[in-house]
């Protein structure tokens, strides 16, 4: 048996309690999902009265046996996310989204513009509006006089920030080579405070979220904390599956379709009314499984047909006014046919891609295609 010796650095040594603490109880669940729900039910005697406590403050509840997290629990969490993910975010002082157009907001700009039918009257600006009425009359090699004579090219609004409301649909990837890395927990994280960040500074905005994997699903927001990404369970190094989808629950579950995730996000989405509507995928590598018609094709390596496949589907987004953000999980950065995947993805949908490791959240690579033109920066 081999030693390796270190300098002390101070710190107490951990000890069963201090592993399992009641503040770090979430960190467990987050990591764990359902499973770890199910050890709870497990725990001795000496643990019972973190478990009480954790039911008196409302955090925890128990149905049919089971323990289950409360709307409390899951605000909880949210917020532990967004300050661990979005800790440097910088502060707002406005509730919305501001937009470059001018609109029907809360704060007024400097400056006016003509009145257009339908604008509200409430914002005429009649100091400007008389002015206008003066000049015209100037121009036209008349005497200003009463009574002042309006037309309609006269009339000035005030200019006021616009607002517009926004639905997002976030689609998380569920695929078994997720395990590795804290990927998904870190996914789960990122979800989470983005969830949270909406819910505090964009009430009137809605969240979505889907989970893919062999297929995709809609993910309700009180199970987002409890999914863990799907089993591996095959190792083959060649894998060619074709199966209808209605019977895809019968076959391998942790291959990555992209495509089914932004198909039925883009649906979601298109039942929306909001103005702008954003899709952000978190995800780790190439899609491997697309389908065709109502076949459900699963492929590995990697094929030129899936990666087409989730291109034309992303091409769909484009056309429906979706805005598609990647944040791509780069931890085995070998894999340089997947960055040039999200690459052709982002371009293709003039979106934005943000690349980063499970381990560095706060600092990634950032790379825009909004302008038509690519643009890269370090965010730190």
């Amino acid at each position: 048996m081999r030693y390796n010796y270190g300098q002390y650095d101070g710190q107490e040594f951990p000890t069963p309690e201090s592993l399992f603490a009641y503040d770090q109880i979430f960190d467990f669940i987050l990591a764990y999902g359902d499973q770890a729900l199910e050890a709870m039910r497990q725990l001795q005697d000496a643990d019972a009265e973190i478990l009480e406590k954790l039911l008196q403050d409302g955090l925890l509840e128990k149905a049919a046996g089971r323990f289950c997290l409360t709307p409390r629990a899951l605000t909880l969490m949210q917020r532990r996310a967004l300050m661990e993910i979005f800790a440097q975010l910088p502060r707002g002082d406005r509730e919305g989204h501001p937009t470059v157009h001018a609109g029907a907001g809360s704060e007024r700009l400097e400056g006016t513009r003509p009145y257009q039918f339908g604008d509200p009257v409430s914002e005429l600006d009649l100091l400007a509006s008389l002015r206008q009425a003066l000049a015209r009359q100037f121009s036209a090699g008349g005497r200003p006089g009463l009574p002042i004579h309006f037309n309609e090219g006269d009339l000035q609004l005030h200019l006021r920030e616009g607002i517009s409301s926004c639905a997002l649909c976030i689609l998380i990837d569920m695929s078994g080579s997720m395990m590795r890395y804290g990927r998904f927990l870190a996914a789960k994280k990122v979800a989470m405070g983005l969830t949270a960040l909406v819910r505090a500074r964009f009430p009137q905005d809605t969240v979505d979220v889907v989970g893919f994997y062999s297929t995709a699903t809609v993910v309700p927001e009180m199970k987002l904390p409890l999914l863990t990404p799907k089993p591996v369970t095959t190792h083959e190094y060649e894998i060619q599956v074709r199966i209808p989808l209605s019977e895809a629950g019968k076959t391998h579950q942790h291959f990555t379709n992209l495509q089914l995730g932004m198909q039925m996000g883009r649906r979601i989405l298109n039942r929306r009314g909001a103005a702008q509507k954003l899709m952000f995928i978190i995800t780790d590598g190439q899609p491997t499984a697309h389908v065709e018609g109502e076949t459900l094709h699963l492929l590995y390596p990697p094929r030129r047909e899936t990666a087409l496949a989730t291109l034309r589907e992303a091409l769909q987004c484009l056309r429906a006014g979706i805005r598609v953000t990647s944040f791509a999980l780069i931890e085995e950065y070998w894999g340089l046919e997947w960055v040039e995947f999200v690459d052709q993805l982002t371009r293709l949908c003039r979106g934005v891609a943000f690349y980063c490791t499970a381990g560095d959240l706060a600092g990634c690579i950032m790379e825009s295609y909004l302008s038509g033109k690519k643009s890269r920066a370090y965010i730190a």
